[in-house]
């Protein structure tokens, strides 16, 4: 089990645009470094707002070892706590979802109203103060529709991204769509194998044949610069749908922390299905076309999201081992879109659902081998690992700052 320094120098070793070392990708002193300097300090998407459709309606979810659950209050306003009664620490909420008007532990019933205040706590003494006892919040914050929370008593700012992203998703209507179906998958490899096999099609020919009737493998695709710069007919897509009022093009955080961009999908087609065409019936929020392709949204280190034109589909990582990430996946539709009538609950999902059943095999079997003794880390395709250079790029640079030995406080 490695230490920080261990780690440090690790990272300082490794050589530009290679695949990192295998302890980086196994060992479980690394997992706990990249827990307490990463995710428990920056901001990670949780769920879609309209997940919580109701006053009382909660979600939970597990971030290493915090507990966390998102509420909507009687106020309309969605909240993130502790997940840990602040009597004898009882888990509150067990159920990944559910709806509760207040809430209770269900060990000794002390109650808990939705803005996290304590309302009761029986039989106790009476210089008790409930006033000091209620949960303990966690940062969060809707943006777009999407709700992101954050652990740090410090959250990083997030001005740039609040106004890039809620104006790239505001024609899709996030916030006022709906959940068609949400799947989770166990992924037996690190989140960073999750990550990186995201960040390239290079793999998509081989790999995604539902997925590649309708998304280009091609490098020209995701090879962005900037807001003039990538390939022509993506820039022709841009100016398209710029003058329908979609924003389009090339938008990221200066380290690359998150890009926004919208690439054509092949050959016009509307959605990813089968048959290349609309998914449902309807067009989610302001979308002025169905062949409006698809607005790509990452989001380090957590998240990557696909806004069509008839619907979304956002994914959210969350690592649990070493070895062991979960992969939830949401699909929304326009609210007022009825099954059976305006789409098909399979046409709308095989795609993905296939995709992400062939991206575990392929990070499983990844993971398999970086932990063989031969293993050795091997170069990255300039041409089609981009992505995947600048993910590495951006949690080794993180990391390697973050645990930096601190200068010593000068004496007296």
């Amino acid at each position: 089990m490695l230490g920080k320094t261990e780690i440090r120098a690790l990272l300082d070793a490794r050589r530009p645009n290679y695949a990192l070392e295998r302890d980086l990708y196994c060992d479980p002193g690394v997992f706990e470094a990249d827990l307490e300097q990463i995710w428990y300090k920056e901001w990670l998407f949780a769920i879609p707002a309209v997940q919580l459709t109701k006053t009382g309606a909660y979600a939970t979810l597990q971030i290493g070892a915090y507990p966390v659950v998102i509420v909507r209050g009687a106020d309309g306003a969605i909240r993130a706590f502790h997940n840990v009664c602040r009597h004898r620490g009882q888990r509150l909420c067990a159920k990944e979802t559910g709806s509760a008007p207040k809430i209770v532990c269900p060990y000794h019933q002390w109650t808990y109203e939705l803005d996290g205040r304590l309302l009761y706590a029986k039989d106790m003494q009476q210089s008790f103060d409930p006033a000091a006892h209620g949960l303990k919040p966690v940062a969060c914050k809707t943006i777009g529709g999407m709700v992101f929370v954050c652990l740090a008593d410090t959250p990083p700012d997030t001005a740039l991204l609040e106004e890039k992203l809620s104006t790239y998703l505001a024609p899709s209507g996030i916030a006022e769509a709906k959940v068609a179906f949400t799947s989770t998958i166990v992924e037996k490899g690190n989140w960073k194998l999750v990550l990186e096999n995201n960040r390239e099609c290079y793999h998509c020919g081989g790999s995604h044949p539902s997925l590649c009737r309708t998304y280009s493998d091609s490098p020209t695709m995701t090879a962005m610069e900037g807001p003039d710069s990538a390939a022509p007919e993506i820039l022709e897509h841009w100016k398209r749908c710029e003058e329908a009022g979609l924003p389009s093009r090339f938008t990221n955080e200066p380290k690359m922390q998150w890009r926004l961009a919208r690439i054509p999908l092949l050959n016009n087609a509307e959605s990813y299905t089968m048959s290349t065409k609309r998914a449902v019936n309807k067009l989610m929020g302001q979308m002025p076309f169905f062949d409006a392709g698809s607005l790509l949204f990452y989001h380090y280190p957590n998240s990557w999201n696909h806004f069509l034109a008839d619907h979304a589909i956002v994914f959210r990582v969350l690592p649990v081992s070493a070895t062991e990430t979960l992969v939830t996946t949401t699909w929304l539709v326009p609210k007022d879109a009825v099954e059976g009538e305006d789409y098909n609950l399979k046409e709308l999902t095989e795609v993905w659902e296939a995709t992400n059943d062939e991206d575990r095999r392929v990070v499983e079997e990844n993971q398999k081998g970086i932990l063989s003794p031969a293993y050795e880390p091997g170069p990255y395709s300039t041409v089609v690992e981009e992505g995947v250079i600048q993910f590495i790029d951006w949690y080794c640079d993180l990391m390697s700052a973050r645990l930096a030995p601190r200068p010593a406080l000068a004496a007296e």
